[in-house]
């Protein structure tokens, strides 16, 4: 498992490192601009806490990621006049999971964006 105090979304999540101003927050999730956007208004959803995957999530906060995922979707679609959006969440290596910290991607789509295949 990755160190706590190394990993960004850690720092991130404690006000250590800054990515922008959070576009929705709640007690345990948050989610913020992705640093390496796949299209316009690519977002992370991201857990407060350490959680390596979404195994070792609570079930007790996955209310408040549901809840973190609509809003961040409904403000990015807005935002950006998307048509719809993917969720998307890699789990380990194999899965092509970069960073050890639970998040998901929120990724605006329009049709013929050309991004077919080409999630995060």
């Amino acid at each position: 498992m990755e160190n706590k105090k190394d990993c960004i979304f850690c720092k991130i999540a404690q006000g250590e490192a800054k990515q922008g101003k959070f576009i929705h927050e709640n007690d345990n999730f948050f989610s913020i601009p992705d640093a390496s956007p796949v299209a316009k208004g690519h977002s992370l959803v991201i857990s407060k806490k350490h959680f390596e995957t979404v195994l070792d999530l609570p079930s007790t906060i996955w209310p408040e990621l549901s809840d973190c995922i609509k809003n961040t979707a409904l403000k990015i679609m807005e935002k950006e006049k998307a048509e719809g959006f993917h969720v998307n969440n890699n789990n380990f290596p194999a899965a092509k999971q970069i960073v050890k910290h639970v998040h998901f991607h929120i990724i605006p789509r329009k049709k013929n964006d050309g991004l077919d295949g080409k999630l995060a």
